[in-house]
């Protein structure tokens, strides 16, 4: 472990860790605080069975970023191709082996402890795309012959999600793999084919009943929310009332009507943006949201200054799914997006989630921290 950490051309352990990000390490440790108080909030100011337990997670991912840092970014190329095989190998062993939550096989125990595959996945598809495009010249990522193989990369973890169902993990991984991939430098061209060919996969999907029942009732309930307001609908308009009745400074802490009444479904999870903006109302939720704007901004800043092709694309492949997180969170309790259950990164209770988030930054701060000296390079694999 130490000639991972003290690889030797520059500096030892106490020069890396003055060389932490900790502008970095201090606004997600703010987005963690305001997850514990809002989850201390939605149990009616008690710190079981959400607060607690969720301040102890990021305390433990925060020491795993912190780690993760201290790793030479050549290692975790190293590690890049294991890391994508494992977490695909864990979701096609899904099936057979998880545990079904909520209809839905989407949890693996090992040792009394649950986790995600997809959720690993978030990570190694990001590591993936970035060690295979690592290694191709300018003139071949365009070339059809090697967009195969990352098509394959994206394609097989969605398709796996997708059965279990997990329609809006899948939607995040295929977004985070195209982003990464565009990136590296598609052209233009093939990427308005690749949209149109998503856009005819999407309704082929829905016109040949791919979709569950309750998966067509969502997109059609954000369509138009008021077609079963007492229904599919109830939740997502019972969101909208809860932020406009926010106002400008909310309600106050744990005064939110529609938390303490329980009017809202998972306020721990999907919903928690919704409470926020309650009880702390749209000044609240706009300090919240330009949190997560300067993670995203300073993650963008880590990525231009990487000295690789891999550190890059990592780092961007992170914020991408980062920020994904926020849209498509924010954006379906507010009525811009369907329902899919895609938490708030940090800020929603979850471990697992909380984990890949944290590790992934964990390969943004490792690209910080070696930017100067870490350039590779094929003799750099092991």
């Amino acid at each position: 472990m130490a000639s991972l950490i003290l690889p030797g051309r520059r500096g030892g352990l106490r020069d890396k860790l003055s060389r932490l990000h900790w502008p970095l390490i201090i606004v997600l440790t703010m987005l963690g605080g305001a997850g514990v108080i809002t989850l201390y909030s939605v149990a009616e100011g008690a710190w079981q069975p959400w607060a607690m337990r969720h301040g102890l997670r990021y305390l433990a991912a925060l020491a795993l970023l912190i780690v993760m840092g201290l790793v030479a970014m050549r290692y975790w190329m190293t590690l890049a191709y294991p890391v994508y095989f494992a977490a695909l190998a864990a979701l096609a062993a899904t099936p057979f082996i998880g545990e079904t939550v909520m209809g839905a096989k989407r949890w693996i125990e090992l040792g009394g402890l649950q986790f995600q595959p997809s959720e690993a996945m978030k990570i190694g598809i990001v590591m993936g795309l970035a060690r295979y495009y690592h290694g191709l010249r300018a003139e071949q990522v365009s070339h059809i012959l090697y967009l195969i193989p990352p098509a394959l990369m994206i394609g097989a973890p969605v398709g796996l999600v997708f059965i279990q169902p997990d329609l809006g993990t899948a939607l995040l991984l295929a977004a985070t793999g195209v982003i990464v991939v565009f990136v590296a430098g598609l052209s233009w061209r093939l990427g308005v084919i690749g949209l149109f060919g998503a856009a005819a996969a999407a309704y082929g999907a829905y016109r040949f009943e791919l979709l569950k029942p309750y998966q067509v009732e969502r997109i059609l309930t954000f369509l138009n929310p008021d077609r079963d307001p007492l229904g599919q609908g109830y939740h997502l308009l019972q969101s909208k009332i809860a932020l406009g009745s926010g106002g400008l400074d909310g309600k106050g802490f744990m005064q939110g009507t529609q938390s303490q009444l329980k009017f809202l479904p998972e306020m721990q999870t999907d919903f928690i943006f919704t409470i926020f903006g309650e009880e702390f109302g749209f000044v609240g939720a706009v300090g919240l949201l330009l949190l997560y704007l300067s993670v995203i901004l300073m993650g963008l800043s880590v990525a231009l200054s990487a000295k690789s092709h891999f550190a890059r694309l990592a780092v961007i492949g992170v914020t991408a799914t980062f920020s994904l997180y926020i849209l498509i969170n924010t954006g379906m309790v507010m009525g811009l997006a369907p329902v899919v259950g895609v938490p708030l990164p940090l800020v929603s209770y979850g471990g697992t989630v909380m984990v890949t988030i944290m590790a992934g930054f964990g390969l943004v701060m490792s690209a910080h921290i070696h930017k100067d000296h870490d350039v590779l390079r094929s003799s750099d694999l092991l």
